[in-house]
């Protein structure tokens, strides 16, 4: 006879997703007990570093990554870490065990009370399979919902007894499946675009995490080169989706309405592509445009495009429209070329003995000195939130998937997203650069690392307060609110109490030797480094 659970790790294998990301409960264990050989468990010791985990993961590989979560509980723990995988579009297939199908309306213990309900509005779809028969093709709609445009997550709760039934006559049907996007290229609407920008005097690119996903990269720096035209990346910047080193690359537009009206100014179209139109955080009010400037929106996302305040948007899938834009845009005289060529773009490394006034590291001579020493291809975790301006001016990205943020804005992302980004990218080395107040959000992270023995150098810029916390209280008068300091944190102690060897820097000179060290190590290592407490936003 064959089970449900039989059948389901074939669905899986089917689809490729052989990588389970997990931390089991009693209703988890008959599903995970027929788990077969050629399957890779990966233990988080928290569902948020689980979810962060997987989240890194789909991200790296651009396919659908599993996770296993326990009840109600915990699907509740993850719940932060999904705000994050909702708003990068990442496909997860989020599984939770739900108890014996029978005693669910008993409410007794570790019941997932109206589950469908509890993770959203954080994922495309959620379901509770009505009957043990319809488990496996459930599972099947949950894959290729999480992967048809726009990407995102998927919630299936499932009730423990369900693995042992047998499947229904109709299951082998679900293996042949193939559901393929018909979202062509809209060829008109790219002609009137590429029209529109070809009349701009003064046209402008704004690109967002859906290029980078997409893989859109170089097409994006030729439809930019054929322009001759400034490129920006959208506020809040999950993702690098253009050469940081490039001529035309301007920066990351601020999360603020003037802010961006301000950076806009002089351009009279703006083509944003694969980000929202726009993602605002502090409360700046004031004009959306510039006057006189019109605004052209491409997304992946129907909801990005309908909810956006102004500008002519168009919904078809990211690739082909840059390629399309690209080969549809006329070339105009001498654009801005990048140059390729190994050493080009050398770095300047700070001198060693540069202090900020208190002593501490100032963190622009930090970044830049990782920059320094960092492989051409490495791939960076950002989650130091009040240096993020810091980032952007001193480290150089040059290939697709070199950068990832949490998308929401959401603690907790970025020590298990970058232990699940190497997982996926072994060929590339991960940096993580934490800040010591995100840090203690997804510090278990570094067991998984350490059991796995996946190479993650782990930067943890400590300056002993939530630096970007204190930057929006200095901003909004609220300096006197309680909670905003962190001191007294050992991250050294944290990190080999979990088996990651960890290391001290004081100076540069002592990040430069601990950093060279981590580089030739084939397995994880934490950097505690002492920073100003300034904050830059």
């Amino acid at each position: 006879m064959t089970t449900v659970n039989d059948a389901a790790w074939e669905l899986l294998r089917h689809h490729g997703m052989t990588t389970v990301f997990g931390n089991p409960g009693s209703n988890e264990l008959p599903f995970l007990a027929g788990m077969p050989e050629d399957f890779r468990y990966v233990l988080g010791l928290h569902e948020g570093a689980v979810l962060g985990m997987a989240d890194g993961f789909a991200q790296a590989t651009g396919r659908p990554a599993f996770v296993n979560l326990h009840a109600a509980s915990g699907s509740g723990n993850a719940m932060g870490a999904l705000t994050n995988a909702w708003y990068a579009h990442t496909p997860l297939v989020i599984t939770a065990g739900q108890q014996v199908r029978s005693t669910v309306g008993q409410e007794v213990m570790l019941s997932n009370v109206d589950a469908t309900v509890l993770p959203r509005p954080l994922v495309k779809h959620a379901a509770e399979p009505t009957c043990a028969q319809d488990v496996v093709r459930t599972l099947s709609q949950a894959v290729h919902t999480a992967t048809l445009d726009p990407a995102g997550p998927v919630y299936v709760s499932v009730p423990y007894d369900d693995w042992a039934a047998p499947v229904g006559t109709d299951t082998a049907h679900l293996l042949d499946r193939r559901v393929v996007a018909g979202g062509a290229v809209a060829e008109a609407e790219i002609a009137r675009m590429a029209g529109l920008l070809d009349a701009a005097e003064a046209p402008v690119l704004v690109l967002g995490p859906d290029v980078d996903s997409a893989r859109a990269n170089d097409d994006a720096v030729v439809l930019a080169e054929r322009l001759g035209a400034d490129v920006w990346v959208a506020p809040s910047a999950s993702r690098c989706p253009f050469p940081t080193v490039h001529p035309a690359f301007r920066g990351v537009l601020p999360a603020s309405v003037t802010g961006i009206t301000e950076r806009l100014t002089g351009h009279d179209v703006v083509l944003v592509i694969g980000a929202p139109v726009f993602r605002y955080h502090q409360y700046d009010p004031g004009e959306y445009l510039p006057a006189g400037t019109r605004l052209l929106h491409v997304s992946c996302d129907p909801g990005e495009a309908a909810r956006a305040p102004m500008g002519d948007a168009v919904v078809t899938p990211i690739g082909p429209a840059v390629a399309a834009l690209a080969e549809a845009v006329t070339e105009r005289g001498r654009p801005a070329r990048w140059d390729t060529a190994e050493g080009a773009d050398e770095a300047s490394v700070p001198d060693a003995g540069a202090r900020a006034a208190g002593g501490r590291l100032v963190a622009a001579d930090v970044l830049a000195t990782i920059d320094a020493l960092a492989p051409r291809d490495a791939v960076y975790v950002n989650e130091a939130t009040s240096t993020v301006g810091d980032f952007w001016a001193n480290i150089r990205m040059r290939r697709p998937g070199s950068y990832y943020f949490p998308a929401s804005g959401g603690l907790g992302f970025g020590m298990p997203a970058a232990v699940g980004v190497q997982l996926a990218d072994p060929q590339r080395r991960v940096i993580a650069v934490i800040g010591d107040g995100s840090a203690n959000y997804g510090v278990t992270a570094l067991w998984s690392a350490a059991q796995y023995r996946i190479p993650v150098v782990f930067v943890i810029l400590n300056n002993g307060t939530y630096g970007a916390l204190r930057g929006f209280a200095t901003k909004l008068d609220a300096l006197n609110a309680p909670g905003l300091d962190v001191a007294g944190i050992d991250f050294v102690a944290l990190a080999e109490g979990y088996g990651v060897p960890g290391r001290r820097a004081a100076t540069l000179e002592e990040l430069r030797a601990a950093l060279t060290d981590a580089l030739a190590a084939d397995t994880p290592t934490l950097i505690e480094v002492t920073t100003e407490a300034l904050a830059r936003m």
